[in-house]
């Protein structure tokens, strides 16, 4: 029986959709539409901004899994991303992510990751991932049990909406959102667990493998604000989020001026950020694990402008398998 934990909902702007369709596309993300989203008058085009959202990342990682994720409409918050997570050896995960590294960023972070049996950021001998992650690189060592998690949209308050919707917000980036989290994205700050396993989040997620402070030294803490998405840890891509009002340390920070993300951890009223090849969450999937296309196959790439602005907040809802040793 799943054990859980609860945060706050990482909030999302608008993002500007590279799409592709390769010859052979090879993530594949099979979406499930429950009936509150095709019994929904506008169950239609609902299930066509997900689909746009799953085809980016068809269209952007050539890994030959694939990923089932189960969407369903709400009436509260905003967005809501549910899945499992595993404890596994942190040596069968480095060896397995050196053995897919492919890309300029693999062999960047992978310079910094040596073979060892303990990981760098607690020392631990175990790291946490999600099974999509886990099968991204290679590894059986965590049952899905048919689905990689279930992504809940407030349809109520999208753009592109249930009947009477506010329109205040994004679907489509909220989409992509927690997609990201299902894939891999996030951090186990700041720890704990369940009664059951009161320690379980204390290892870190593989995202966390690439949280450097602002002199390139490795900080897996709450404390302050000085927290940075690295791959070499100098130069810092992203912000990470470190403030403690609920929201997901795995996330960008938000709380002032900036130039608003996708992984927000709150929306920035207006901003329209784009998501490509090139940005830090994309490159933190391909570190992580997923096999970056740098090269789109010739004539099949289109671009697709989405520019709509949004504020909000909510919850996010995340759940934690049993352990379960690899």
């Amino acid at each position: 029986m799943s054990q859980a934990r609860t945060i706050q909902v990482a909030v999302l702007s608008a993002v500007a959709l590279f799409m592709s369709v390769p010859a052979h596309a090879n993530l594949i993300i099979t979406p499930t539409f429950d009936p509150s989203i095709t019994g929904d008058s506008n169950g239609a085009a609902i299930m066509a901004v997900i689909n746009t959202a799953i085809g980016f990342y068809q269209a952007t990682f050539a890994d030959p899994i694939n990923v089932a994720i189960t969407f369903q409409s709400s009436n509260s918050g905003l967005g809501a991303s549910n899945f499992s997570v595993y404890k596994i050896s942190y040596q069968n995960f480095i060896n397995a992510l050196i053995a897919d590294g492919k890309t300029p960023d693999d062999a960047t972070a992978l310079g910094l990751l040596p073979s060892v049996a303990n990981n760098p950021v607690t020392g631990s001998s175990t790291i946490n991932i999600k099974p999509a992650n886990a099968r991204a690189i290679g590894l059986a060592c965590c049952p899905n049990g048919g689905s990689d998690g279930t992504i809940t949209l407030n349809t109520h308050v999208t753009d592109v909406g249930s009947t009477g919707t506010t329109g205040l917000y994004s679907l489509l980036a909220t989409t992509m959102h927690e997609i990201n989290e299902i894939l891999g994205l996030g951090s186990d700050l700041p720890g704990g667990g369940p009664p059951s396993n009161p320690t379980f989040f204390n290892d870190p997620m593989p995202e966390d493998l690439y949280r450097y402070d602002s002199t390139g030294v490795r900080n897996y803490t709450t404390a302050g604000d000085n927290a940075y998405f690295s791959i070499n840890g100098l130069t810092d891509l992203a912000r990470f989020n470190q403030v403690a009002d609920g929201t997901d340390y795995g996330d960008w920070w938000w709380n002032g001026p900036h130039t608003a993300q996708v992984q927000d951890a709150r929306a920035t009223s207006g901003a329209s950020p784009t998501l490509g090849v090139t940005s830090p969450e994309t490159r933190a999937l391909d570190v992580i694990g997923y096999d970056l296309i740098t090269a789109p196959e010739p004539g099949t790439a289109a671009l697709l402008i989405v520019g709509l602005a949004l504020v909000a907040a909510g919850r996010r809802r995340r759940s934690a398998s049993p352990l379960r040793k690899a």
